[in-house]
């Protein structure tokens, strides 16, 4: 309309193309800029005559303790019990709250609760380190596992890994995990959260912490240095970094919930996960992950040649059962070692244990508490004496949930009990079960059921059939030599045959023995005749 005026236009002619008043030819003819829209007045709600008694109330939380102030909905039922508001709705007070809060701080020069700084993180310097909870259905029971993060500040390279618990020993694995594959550790320093694993006390209001003995011991051997974030929410911003990455890591990773059937499987999918994550771009950086990580590594400090031992050493006592005790859960040794103290070496996600320095049981980790873990080998020389027990062992009820006792045992041990009776057929299924610790489980089983279909229910029958199993699949695994390959070769009995010097010694005769052949027969008809 401006352009046609400034052409020669009148206003009426310009009304009647656009059609529109004279009013707005006349506005926009007069300026380039439309006026500002008229600010209707807000509508009257019927919160209106009680919004007094909601700032009055958001006042007095100013003063008042930071766990007892008011909520939306506390603010609400109050207005309903103590003024009668009986015509407003619990968004409507929600929406004006929400609105005055910020407002009322700001009057009383309260303002925003904390302004954050920008940090630039040089490359190869610093680190964060976080443990999160993921829920994991670990052969087909869901259970909550610890997810260990270990992330460079410069590139944003993590490492994870996931453990049964988020004890010092996992704490000290995930980091030698993460070292190792990262290739290097920090020159600078390390944040981590007040962790019971790494701290023992937190002095009062400053940044000085006791750790403890075997976390100052393990930052000696690898060099670092660690930065301890204040307590609480108020520092979680400190490691922003390995925060985030937990939860970007649970989202895009752990939804759906995985389901595997050990942490050894997981933690290989999580390693997968890991070096797929080099080609990301964290926000707006002009690098990928991977790319920077190439420009990081470099910079990083050698790792030590000798690695540290991070399992904790224990020294239980071995009870009447035949078990140990060890972070309230329960697991079997050698029954020969009952009463005695054996050394164990908890790890994140097993346990070995040790007599005189002799490796005699090894577990997986149990998760949760007051849980059991037996095996059947460990009670055999037990049941050797008392047969009767076996049937209801409960080491027995875990080997069949597990498949090392499998239906091919009870089939054997039904015909043995049948054909010697059920004391002497147990007996003969413990010495079977004994030769597990000589013979493999598959050959054994190949024996079992070789010795079922002949009926031969004796250990040594099994055995028999067991070795035979063995010796073939040892023959089928021999590699095999083609004629063109095995022209080639060169024995060495034949190589020597062929450098000794040449044999000219008549070749030997027995033809001298013939005689004594002969008068022994003549001996005999001697005898003959004279009977």
């Amino acid at each position: 309309m401006r352009r046609d005026y400034r052409a020669g236009a009148t206003k009426r002619a310009v009304m009647r193309r656009y059609n529109v008043g004279y009013a707005t030819v006349s506005k926009a003819v007069g300026s380039a800029w439309p006026e500002p829209r008229k600010v209707m007045p807000a509508r009257r709600t019927r919160l209106d005559p009680f919004k007094l008694a909601v700032d009055a109330m958001l006042r007095a939380d100013l003063d008042a303790p930071r766990k007892q102030r008011h909520t939306v909905t506390r603010i609400f039922h109050r207005l309903l019990d103590e003024y009668g508001a009986e015509g407003i709705s619990y968004p409507m007070v929600r929406r004006y709250v929400k609105e005055r809060r910020p407002q009322i701080r700001a009057a009383a020069g309260l303002g925003v609760d904390e302004a954050f700084v920008p940090q630039s993180h040089p490359p190869g310097m610093e680190a964060e380190v976080d443990f999160g909870d993921v829920k994991v259905r670990l052969g087909g029971e869901l259970v909550t596992c610890y997810l260990f993060a270990f992330r460079l500040s410069f590139s944003g390279r993590s490492v994870h890994r996931v453990f049964a618990s988020g004890g010092q020993e996992a704490f000290f694995e995930g980091h030698v995990h993460a070292l190792r594959t990262l290739g290097g550790v920090p020159r600078g320093k390390v944040r981590y959260d007040n962790l019971k694993a790494a701290v023992a006390q937190v002095l009062g209001f400053t940044r000085h912490r006791v750790e403890t003995a075997r976390w100052t011991a393990f930052k000696s051997h690898y060099g670092l240095e660690s930065f301890y974030c204040r307590p609480g929410l108020a520092g979680a911003h400190e490691k922003g970094g390995v925060e985030g990455q937990i939860g970007w890591y649970r989202r895009n990773h752990f939804v759906p919930v995985p389901e595997v059937a050990s942490l050894t499987e997981l933690n290989a999918l999580v390693e997968q996960w890991d070096a797929g994550d080099d080609a990301r771009r964290i926000g707006a950086r002009p690098h990928t992950v991977g790319e920077a990580f190439a420009l990081e590594r470099e910079l990083l400090a050698p790792l030590p040649e000798e690695e540290f031992e991070t399992g904790l050493q224990l020294r239980p006592r071995v009870d009447r059962y035949g078990q140990v005790s060890v972070r309230m859960n329960r697991y079997s040794v050698p029954v020969r070692l009952v009463g005695r103290r054996v050394q164990v070496v908890l790890h994140a996600s097993h346990l070995v244990v040790y007599d005189n320095g002799v490796e005699v049981a090894r577990h997986e980790r149990l998760t949760g508490k007051l849980r059991t873990r037996l095996e059947l080998d460990h009670y055999l020389e037990a049941l050797i004496r008392k047969p009767g027990a076996l049937p209801g062992a409960t080491a027995l009820e875990q080997a069949r949930a597990a498949g090392r006792f499998t239906p091919l045992h009870d089939a054997w041990w039904d015909a043995a009990r049948a054909a010697h009776g059920e004391r002497e057929g147990t007996r003969a299924l413990i010495d079977v079960l004994l030769l597990g610790r000589a013979i493999g489980h598959e050959h054994l089983v190949t024996g079992l059921a070789a010795a079922l279909r002949v009926g031969a229910l004796t250990a040594d029958a099994v055995a028999l059939e067991a070795r035979k199993a063995a010796q073939a699949d040892d023959e089928a695994a021999e590699p095999a030599v083609d004629a063109a390959q095995a022209a080639n070769v060169t024995f060495l009995a034949q190589w020597r045959l062929s450098h000794l010097p040449p044999d000219t010694r008549p070749l030997p005769s027995v033809a001298a023995y013939d005689q004594l052949l002969r008068r022994r027969a003549g001996g005999a008809r001697r005898e003959g005749e004279s009977g």
